[in-house]
């Protein structure tokens, strides 16, 4: 099974190729779409937007992102109802970035926390995916820190996680292992990156940290 992710359109032109894509993307079957949630919360209107329009216009199941980064507990307390209210049943809990400007973390500080939150308020309603760095997130102290970061989330009551793409499977392997070694046993599934504009992919490698082939660069 394969699933899709989608920036929430904000205006006519990116609803459009929204449309387009999705138009292309079902004959792949995807198990379910997840929206993405901006910096901060920026877009706090458009993701639950984009999520109904996907259930109910498309029939997909829409999968919202949720990030607690600058997020109050009353505001992600009334996303997870409003999710709730239109059929969701799974939710992509995520640490997030704030965005540059914003000085407040949010009653949040790990996507740990948030997961334990909705665990919480909504018992086993939820499926909670979270995210896995192979390589390492740019915030880090090091490797080993990085697993325990992992590690803490899956014991907060996250169900499987899907990693950051990368080129270099090597690290997904050894990532699985230290893993497993740490006592997940939950999925872990490889995140994939289709390459269609290599200016985009190379700015958006430096900010998450995922290593660009040679081979890719020199083609």
């Amino acid at each position: 099974p394969v699933s899709f992710e989608f920036y929430p359109p904000k205006t006519p032109e990116q609803h459009e190729q929204l449309e387009r894509t999705i138009t292309r993307l079902r004959v792949h079957a995807p198990q379910f779409v997840s929206v993405t949630f901006g910096a901060g919360g920026s877009t706090l209107s458009y993701t639950p937007d984009t999520v109904r329009a996907l259930r109910e216009v498309h029939g997909l199941d829409a999968v919202p992102h949720l990030s607690c980064m600058g997020g109050t507990r009353s505001e992600i307390a009334a996303l997870l109802e409003q999710y709730r209210d239109i059929g969701c049943t799974r939710v992509v809990a995520l640490r997030g970035d704030l965005p540059s400007g914003m000085a407040t973390t949010g009653d949040f500080r790990y996507a740990a926390d948030l997961v334990r939150f909705i665990r919480s308020e909504h018992d086993r309603h939820f499926h909670i995916t979270v995210a896995a760095y192979p390589e390492t997130h740019p915030q880090a102290e090091d490797a080993h820190a990085d697993v325990r970061h992992f590690v803490a989330k899956i014991e907060a009551g996250a169900d499987n996680a899907i990693t950051q793409y990368f080129f270099n499977t090597d690290a997904y392997f050894h990532f699985v292992e230290d893993a497993r070694r740490a006592g997940v046993s939950a999925p872990i599934v490889p995140g994939i990156m289709p390459v269609s504009n290599f200016a985009q992919l190379r700015r958006f490698s430096e900010q998450c940290g995922a290593e660009i082939p040679r081979w890719i660069v020199r083609r």
